[in-house]
């Protein structure tokens, strides 16, 4: 009798504090998210596990919401999967759901959109709390100027101003669907959702943005970044210590948490 292996995928979900890591991709010698969670998912499943996330995220990059697929021949209850896998991650590392998916589901390319977060602590001193989550600026920012400045970058661009010289990708066309700037107190948070990023995309947008938020550029300048498509023009990258990735939408039949 021949017997039959059920391969089985999974969709799960990472949230992780980058700054002790090199960024989600595995690279020789140097620590990872993606080496961590595939060895703490290979112990669970007792044979290699190989995962693909639905955006890499740089060095010191954060996440509260990366989505991951990967396969496997292992019957495992929901919680090993979870609670398992926990025990054995850093404590920078945690998984909050897992589910069963179907073959076509991909973390990737099945994806709508992906929404960003960027936190600033706004205040002339610097506070105690919460160290690595958020970059320090100290001149006054005014978000009625970045929130202007924001309204040109929505809709689908070429965003050759704020991809990084290292970006891959064949094309620089990019669907902004929100882009908006809050205050609480000293803090400013900035929200970006897109189909797609490209390499650095949403750093060099903050930094483009702080520059007006100080008063340095005027609130047309993106416009005239938009149009020019010169990275060598626009503000400095932003520190990715601020940087979230915070969700991932996919289509609802995929039924996903």
């Amino acid at each position: 009798m021949v017997k039959i292996t059920m391969i089985k995928k999974f969709a799960l979900c990472v949230e992780y504090n980058g700054g002790n890591y090199h960024g989600w991709q595995r690279q020789k010698n140097v620590s990872s998210i993606q080496e961590e969670i595939e060895k703490s998912l290979s112990m669970i499943a007792n044979h290699k596990i190989d995962v693909i996330c639905a955006g890499r995220t740089d060095a010191g990059v954060h996440s509260i919401g990366q989505v991951i697929h990967f396969n496997t021949i292992s019957i495992r209850k929901k919680s090993a999967w979870t609670i398992g896998a926990n025990h054995y991650l850093s404590k920078d590392i945690s998984i909050k759901w897992i589910k069963e998916v179907p073959e076509n589901f991909h973390a990737r390319y099945s994806a709508l959109s992906r929404s960003y977060r960027y936190i600033i602590y706004n205040y002339n001193l610097r506070t105690s709390f919460f160290n690595y989550g958020y970059n320090h600026i100290h001149q006054k920012l005014d978000i009625l100027k970045m929130n202007n400045a924001a309204q040109y970058l929505l809709g689908e661009h070429d965003f050759s101003a704020f991809k990084s010289a290292n970006c891959q990708s064949s094309s620089s066309c990019r669907k902004i669907f929100k882009l908006k700037i809050s205050r609480l107190n000293n803090w400013i948070i900035i929200d970006i959702t897109a189909n797609a990023f490209l390499y650095h995309m949403v750093r060099n947008i903050v930094g483009s943005l702080i520059e007006i938020g100080i008063s340095k550029k005027k609130e047309n300048w993106m416009k005239i970044l938009l149009q020019k498509k010169d990275r060598n023009l626009a503000g400095p990258t932003a520190a990715s210590k601020g940087l979230y990735l915070f969700s991932v939408e996919y289509p609802i039949f995929f039924n996903l948490p």
